[in-house]
């Protein structure tokens, strides 16, 4: 029996309606005071118009005591000012029965009690009046007779018997009201606990479930994570791995440069230079014999001069013997003129000698150089500040264009190339930024490590 019982608990612990029960049961709250509002809302509205009910009947019972007491005051007295107290009671007397007409119109049951109000306000009402206009008159035996025959006094008692059932009634009204705020309290003090005591009930339970839920993610995310530090470390790895062939292949690129700088410059400039000083020997011994020799030779000499020119361009550009025989600074302003020169672009130079090891001087050569190239291809610019100084224990290189920019969250077609830039300079230990605005221009900056001091390359 306590099994099946345990059963059974687990299984409404495991239920997919216990939330949406606590749902309905908060709605059902909600429901259960709003309706409640509502209700003792309108009884109290209720009880607001009973009590100007009950403040007009009392004043209909006390003006025309006052109306009364001004005649009376009159009569002994002839004088018209008692007769003010009479005036400003007839106009209350008036206001409260349009009121009570109204008020009481709506309900059948007591409309009779009102109607016949009226009529015992009007006769009395007639018969101040009445005999006030016989004593203006000086029918004073006409008068006295009609005060003597205590239609007045009667009239007035049963203003005061209809005031006091009208009262009672009002009094009914207050108390049925009085009753109906305790009972709708009472059955939303009722609902608003059978309600509650289910919502807990249900969060309890959905609660106990999703104990075990979360229990269950988080050991699922504890062998995520397990398994993310282990993709994160073999990353790293690979990552390390990657860069030192990067740079390797980088250093072998360079070193691969050199090599065929050097041969071209010994061999093929060995070649071009003997290939020239046979041109001249001919040309000494031909002489003036053969003037179509003689042009054919010039030609020649024209063609080594060109080929000589072409393979000093692409030894500069395969290992630049500036850097390497001068220094950065002249390297740069060489680059500089000869980008100038060739596409006609005004180049703008602020340059200050700087301390950074070989290496870092040949990527600081090679980022210009790609940043100029970029430049020639793509930036249409007409200007370029090519600036070289140190900056906070940093070497900083910039070129700035005002070329036509781009958008750097978008591929373009010097992507590759800075890529590369990028990559060499953080090889080197160094940040590089790329800014650039269409329509403003760009800047490429790169900040280099200086050469710690004593350190010999």
């Amino acid at each position: 029996m306590q099994a099946a019982a345990l059963n059974i608990l687990a299984r409404v612990k495991r239920s997919p309606f216990l939330f949406p029960l606590a749902l309905v049961a908060g709605m059902a709250m909600v429901l259960i005071t709003e309706t409640a509002y509502v209700q003792a809302t309108g009884t109290l509205d209720d009880l607001g118009r009973t009590a100007r009910a009950r403040e007009h009947l009392q004043t209909l019972l006390r003006r025309t005591v006052d109306a009364e007491s001004g005649q009376r005051g009159f009569l002994l007295t002839g004088r018209e000012q008692y007769l003010d107290p009479y005036r400003a009671a007839l106009n209350e007397i008036h206001a409260s029965q349009r009121f009570l007409s109204d008020y009481y119109g709506a309900m059948p049951d007591h409309a009779g009690l009102m109607t016949r109000m009226n009529k015992a306000l009007d006769a009395k009402l007639s018969e101040l009046a009445t005999v006030m206009t016989l004593y203006r008159e000086g029918r004073h035996d006409a008068w006295r007779n009609l005060l003597l025959l205590d239609i007045g006094r009667e009239k007035m008692a049963e203003i005061r018997n209809l005031s006091e059932d009208l009262l009672s009634v009002e009094s009914r009204r207050v108390e049925s009201g009085r009753r109906g705020i305790y009972d709708t309290l009472l059955l939303h003090r009722i609902g608003v606990g059978a309600m509650s005591a289910v919502s807990l009930l249900a969060l309890f339970m959905y609660l106990r479930q999703t104990r075990a839920l979360e229990a269950e993610q988080e050991e699922r995310q504890q062998a995520m994570a397990r398994q993310r530090d282990e993709l994160e470390r073999e990353v790293v790895e690979r990552t390390r791995q990657l860069t030192e062939l990067a740079q390797h292949l980088q250093t072998a690129r360079e070193d691969e440069r050199s090599r065929l700088a050097r041969e071209l410059h010994d061999e093929l400039g060995a070649l071009l230079t003997a290939a020239k000083l046979d041109a001249a020997r001919i040309k000494s011994r031909l002489g003036g014999n053969s003037p179509e020799a003689s042009e054919r030779l010039a030609h020649l000499s024209e063609t080594l001069n060109s080929g000589i020119a072409l393979k000093r361009r692409i030894i500069e550009d395969l290992r630049p013997s500036t850097l390497s025989n001068f220094g950065l600074v002249p390297a740069l302003e060489i680059l500089a003129r000869e980008f100038g020169e060739r596409s006609q672009i005004e180049v703008f130079n602020r340059m200050s000698p700087v301390s950074l090891k070989p290496a870092d001087e040949l990527t600081a050569y090679r980022l210009v150089q790609e940043a100029f190239t970029n430049i020639a291809k793509h930036a249409q610019a007409s200007r370029v500040e090519l600036t070289l100084e140190e900056h906070e224990g940093m070497v900083q290189v910039a070129v700035r264009d005002n070329g036509v920019g781009f958008d750097t969250g978008g591929k373009t077609r010097s992507a590759h190339g800075l890529l590369g830039m990028r990559y060499r300079v953080e090889a080197a230990g160094g940040e590089l930024s790329i800014v650039s605005t269409p329509g403003l221009g760009t800047q490429v900056l790169a900040l280099l490590p200086m050469k710690p001091a004593g350190a010999t390359a």
